[in-house]
Order: C-alpha cells, then structure tokens, then sequence
C-alpha cells in the first residue's frame, strides 16, 4: 500500500509541476487557438523552460529517457575531469616540468625530434627518478575518483529507467513476448502451435498472438509504388499548372534516357501493374504456410504475466520458444525477423570476420595520416622534399590540421558501413543494430585511431633513432615517443571533437544535402517533409565517438595532463550542444529506456584499465620496476569494481521486476476497470505492410480455469512436444 501511494505521489508532482504551461495551452484552446504568434511564443517558452530547468522529468517528457541519459554522458565527462584536472595541473605539471630528462636525452640522442608541449609530460622525468612515485599515487587517485563518479551515475540512471519504467505511459511492447524459433509441428500451423502452447503453459495470462510473415518482397514493392505514385503527383500538379502540355519522361533508368513517353500515362500504368502486383503478392504471403516464419509476438493480459513468461525458459530445450521482450512496435526491423534462427550465428561468424579484416585494413590510411603528422621526420628521411615542405605556410597547416582531417574523412563513412554489417548479422531491433554497430565502432577506435596512432606514430617520429642505436635502447625511447602523441591527440580533438560538435549545432552537412535533394530529388511536399527531417541522435556513431574522448582523457591525465583542457572543452560544449538539439531538433524514433548504460559503463572501464596498463608499461621502461606490484593492484581493482557495479545494477536494464510489474497493474486496473486490452493490442504488431487487414489474430480467450484447449494434433511417442500433446486434447 505504501508504494502504491508513493507512486501516486510521484504523478501528482509531474503533473503539477507542468500546471502552469498547460493552463496557457488550455486558455488559448477555449480562445480558438489564439493568434499565430501567441502559439509561437508558448513554444518557445516551453522550450526555454526545458533548456534552464534543472528538472530533469520535463526534459524526459519531452524527449524521452535515452535522449536525458546521452546528455547525461557529456555531463559525466566533465564531473570526472574537471576535478582530475585541477589535480594534474597543480601536482603533476610542476613535477613534470621542472625536471630536465630532454636535456640529458638531447645530448645523448641527437635526431630526437619533441616539442614544447612533450616538456609538460612524463617523458621529460628521467628513468629511475623518485618522481615517478607521484604519478603513481595520481593514477591511484584518479583511478578512485573516476570509479566513485561511475558508481554514483550507475546508480542515478538506474533509479531514472526504474522511476521511468514505473511511471511511463501504457505501451504494446509492455503486455507482449517475442518468441522465436518456435519448432516445426506435422499437424498444426506456427499459429495454431502457438496458441495451444501459450493456453496450456500460461492459461490465466495468455491474451492473443500476431505470427509473424516474411513480408520482404511486399514491402519492396509497396516502397516502389509510393516512390512512383509520388512521381505521378508531381507530374500531375505540373500539369494542373501548364494544362496545355502535358508532361514527359523517359522511360530509362529514373527517367534520365530512353524513348520519351507520356508521363502522367507511363506512371498510372506502372502504378496498377505494382497494384496488382501488389494483390497477388500479399494474397501469397498470407496463404503460403512456408511465408510464416517461426516467430511471432505474445501477448498477454497483464504486464506481470508478460514479465514472468519474458524472463523464463519455457521449454527443457533452450534453443526452443525462446521468449524475449518485445521490442516496442517503432524498434522493430521488420526485414531481419524472417532469418532463420540458425542462420544467424554462421552470419555473426562471418560479419566477425570482415569487421576484423576491415579494422586491420585501415592500418593502411593511419600510418598514412601519422606520417603526415611527423613531418619532421619525413625531411630526414627523404631530404628532397624538405623545400617544399618548408616552403612558405605549408609545414604547419601539414602538420596542425590536415592530419586530423584526412583522418575524419576515413571515418565518415565508417559507421554506416558497421550499420550495415550489424543488419547482416540479423538483430530485429533499430536499438540492438545501433548498440551493435556502436560497440564495433568503439573498437575500430580503440585499435585504430588510439593504439594504431601511438604504434605507427612512435616508428614515424622516432624512425632515424630507431635505425640507428641498439636494440636495447629501442625500449626507453618509445618511453619518450608515446606521451609526445599528445600534440596530434590534441589536434584531432580540435579537428574532430570541437570542429564536430561546431558543425553539429549548424548542421552544415544536411543543410547541404537538402539543398542536392530540393534540386534533384524533391518533387511534392512529401519529399520536401522527408528531406528536412533531422532524424534522431545517430547513437552509432556519437557514443562511440564519446568514448574516444573519456580514453585519452584518462590515458593522458597521468602522462601529458595538458591534454584535459582540451577535452573538458569538448565535454562542456557537447553537452550545451547536444541538450540544445534534443530538445529543438532531434525527434527520437524509439525508447528503450536506457538499456544502453552498461555499455557505456563497460566502456569506460575499459578506457580506465587501458590507462593504468599503459602507464604500467611506461614506468618499466623508465627502469621503475619496484612500482610494478603498486601498478598491478589498480586493474584488479577496477575490473572488481566493474563486476561489483555489474552484479548491482545490471539486472535492472536486463529484466523487468514482477513487483513493480504488478503495482502498475494494479493502479491501471484502478483507473480504468473497463479497459478493453485485447483491441488496445490488436494489429500492435503486424508488418506495415498488412495494416488495415485481418490477419491469423486469435481474439478467443477462455476466462474458465480448465487449460484443455481442442487441438488437431495426434501424439507422437518420443517427440519434442509429447508433454504439449498430453495436455492439450
């Protein structure tokens, strides 16, 4: 009873909290709508309100909980380093600064190439030196500062997705299962199967099914036609204005050659042959038992029942009736549900294998940007180019930016080519296809971009050193190299960071691309609607992006600190950016109540852990071997943290809790006694392509206790469903 009223408490203060501004909206509405610039002005004030207030459940009702948590990152990148910034530069950068290991070096190395900055490092302490204990004790500090921030944003997100999920509008996706690989059965259909499966197993709670249909044809054909019947409505408004000639085209490809016909005629023919096309096609899909495909959307007449049956097995068998949530009805990527459920590990297999062959390929145009970005060493190296490198401004637009830029263009294209690998892969949700493609992108970073730079980066800048001392000596002067990869570090995020984050809040890019559509592509008012529509956040390639940015920020907070700056730059203006976005641009197609924070949590950690082995294998080289067993305990203690922070939260973005599951029932059965569920879900989950139609739906529940359904299957001695045949007569 106490959390039934803590509950209702919760909604009275959201919805007093938002009194003010519905009361305007109301005044205005009994007023006829009020004039034009009155309804602009509530606008803007509504969304000035979201912009400053610092409740963050206005800005979730507006935008949704994904949105609020992403935003919520940038604000973690700066709680982490602005601290550890303040920290590095008042102990670490005197501590660096005033010791002279470049001017023993200088002496010893004549080829050594550093910069003014590399001073401000760990390289400029010499090997042995008791100062390295300090950068030790920082690593420990910022270790634990950076876990206790962690902590405290794990927890403060999950409340959010608990409060959210307690507290959020009823949805489809909350009442139903997707079960998948259902098992074949000699006597009856998929449908059939499944809904004598569902009323022996969950007689009290089994409400309806919707199976599902390899639709992939019907939709290509029903996406061509609305392209030509958009086509035909262009050409017939040209016609209403010029009625004295009638429009033409060519029958070639997009109209662009062939024999010139008639324009209006040659689509209106096209379009009844995709009509009929169309017809038989669907006709095929609904009456081919072979079209059904062993899946199909269950649900159920409570939000308990739904939870109990998502989060159990069903069967002896795991690999049978496999039972997930469903995702909710605008998540769903319709053309990955008819894969074969086998099918799917053989394409991950082989989508593995690319996106290996295709992170190790792009070692090619990055140890192509790091040689541009030690340009120095290319004079000595190849000495005929150095008047033509030194010549005039060249040197430092070659060495300052063009680095940074070359490499973002190799990256531009990335991830939608991960997107698209993620989609071979075969998930059947918009969300996991995103989180997917992020994680491969994470990676593709991680290796290329941050490892691939400092390895290829090291052999470049250091290349006559290395050709010419000993092999002994190799590994002390890649203790020098590596923290001298700050300065091209700190270009990129210059480069790719606050330039990106500059060009996201103009949106250079797609206004551009609106202006090549409006000439080429746009013909009626729905072309125009779809070419100034700014999507959603592209989680895909933001957050992965994002991860980047807190890795050299750990990596470089014990090593080059005069780095952070550059990265809280980046964090405090991505944050007053993307808010800005949210909240005025982006429409968000899905909700998933952040499921994707652990992710964000994971990679992270991973960040932090990089950090401390590389600072371990730096202080080696620096012949400060007794500092290796203080080193060692830091991983252990953070991939502990992790697995604590993970049996600790997680399960809240894996599962649903039935207590809470059974609260928002009992309230909604409370309010709305008479609450027809069965027409609320019907048709929730059918293809796109079959909306308005009557398909193979079951709507006839039996409200009596007895679970003995009729059935026409005959038993079968041995078989997987012998326990099913015996219950169900």
């Amino acid at each position: 009873m106490g959390r039934t009223c803590e509950v209702r408490l919760l909604e009275v203060l959201r919805t007093k909290s938002r009194e003010g501004t519905e009361r305007r909206e109301e005044e205005l509405k009994v007023r006829g709508g009020g004039t034009e610039s009155e309804a602009r002005l509530l606008s803007a004030r509504k969304k000035r309100y979201l912009f400053t207030s610092q409740n963050e459940s206005e800005l979730i009702d507006h935008a949704g909980l994904d949105s609020v948590v992403y935003i919520r990152i940038y604000l973690l990148g700066l709680k982490i380093f602005v601290p550890i910034a303040l920290l590095a530069f008042t102990v670490l950068l005197p501590v660096n600064y005033t010791d002279r290991n470049f001017d023993i070096l200088i002496t010893k190395v004549e080829d050594l190439t550093f910069s003014q900055i590399d001073k401000f490092s760990i390289s400029n302490v010499p090997s042995g030196s008791k100062r390295l204990f300090v950068h030790i004790f920082m690593a420990y500090v910022f270790t634990f500062w950076t876990c206790y921030m962690l902590y405290r944003e794990y927890k403060i997100v999950t409340d959010m997705r608990l409060h959210f999920l307690a507290t959020e509008k009823r949805r489809p996706d909350q009442f139903t299962v997707l079960v998948r690989n259902i098992p074949p059965d000699v006597d009856e259909s998929v449908s059939e199967y499944v809904e004598h499966f569902f009323r022996v197993n969950h007689p009290d709670q089994y409400l309806l099914h919707q199976v599902v249909y390899n639709a992939n044809k019907l939709a290509k054909i029903v996406t061509q036609k609305k392209d030509l019947r958009n086509r035909l409505v262009y050409y017939s408004n040209k016609y209403e204005r010029r009625p004295n000639r009638r429009p033409t085209t060519k029958a070639g490809f997009w109209g662009l050659w062939g024999k010139t016909i008639d324009a209006i005629d040659y689509y209106s023919a096209e379009i009844e042959k995709l009509s009929n096309k169309e017809v038989e096609e669907r006709e095929r899909v609904i009456g081919d038992p072979k079209a059904v495909v062993p899946a199909a959307f269950v649900s159920f007449k409570s939000r308990w029942g739904a939870a109990v049956c998502a989060q159990t097995q069903q069967t002896r068998n795991p690999t049978h009736w496999i039972t997930d949530w469903a995702p909710e009805p605008r998540d769903v990527y319709w053309d990955n549900l008819s894969m074969p459920f086998m099918e799917l590990n053989i394409r991950r297999v082989l989508m593995a294998g690319a996106f290996i062959g295709l992170t190790f390929f792009f070692m090619i145009p990055i140890a192509f940007v790091q040689t541009l970005a030690n340009i120095e060493s290319i004079e000595k190296v190849v000495p005929f180019l150095k008047p033509i490198i030194d010549g005039g401004t060249m040197k430092p637009i070659i060495q300052g930016f063009l680095p940074g830029i070359v490499l973002k263009i190799f990256l531009i294209l990335l991830p939608m080519i991960l997107m698209e690998m993620s989609k071979i892969e075969g998930y059947f949700t918009i969300s996991t296809l995103e989180s997917r493609a992020a994680g491969k992108f994470h990676l593709f970073l991680l290796v290329n971009v941050f490892l691939g730079s400092i390895v290829t980066g090291t052999v470049l800048q250091q290349i006559q050193v290395f050709l010419k001392e000993s092999p002994s000596e190799i590994p002390k002067i890649a203790s020098v190299a590596i923290p001298m990869k700050a300065t091209f570090f700190i270009t990129y995020i210059m480069v790719d960071g606050w330039a990106g984050i500059a060009a996201e809040i103009l949106k250079v890019v797609p206004l551009i691309i609106f202006h090549l559509k409006n000439i080429f592509l746009v013909k009626t008012e729905i072309d125009r609607e779809e070419a100034t529509d700014q999507g959603s956040l592209l989680w895909a390639t933001y957050e992965p992006r994002m991860q980047l940015y807190f890795l050299l920020g750990l990596v470089y907070s014990t090593v080059t600190p005069i780095l952070l700056p550059f990265i809280i730059v980046f964090f405090a203006f991505a944050y007053l950016v993307f808010r800005h976005q949210v909240i005025n641009v982006y429409d968000q197609k899905y909700e998933s109540a952040a499921s994707y924070w652990p992710d964000v949590h994971r990679r992270i950690i991973i960040g932090l852990m990089i950090s401390q082995i590389l600072l371990l294998g730096l202080l080696s080289t620096k012949q400060a071997l007794h500092s290796t067993p203080f080193m060692l305990v830091l991983p252990v203690l953070t991939f502990l943290f992790h697995r604590y922070c993970k049996s600790r939260f997680e399960s809240a973005f894996r599962k649903f809790p039935l207590q809470d599951a059974m609260i928002k029932d009992t309230l909604e059965n409370a309010r709305e006694p008479h609450l027809n569920l069965r027409t609320y879900l019907r048709g929730a989950y059918i293809h796109p392509v079959f909306k308005g139609l009557e398909l193979d739906t079951s709507m006839d529940v039996y409200e009596d206790d007895n679970p003995v359904v009729a059935t026409t299957r005959r038993s079968h001695k041995g078989s997987s469903g012998e326990l099913s045949s015996i219950l169900v007569v």
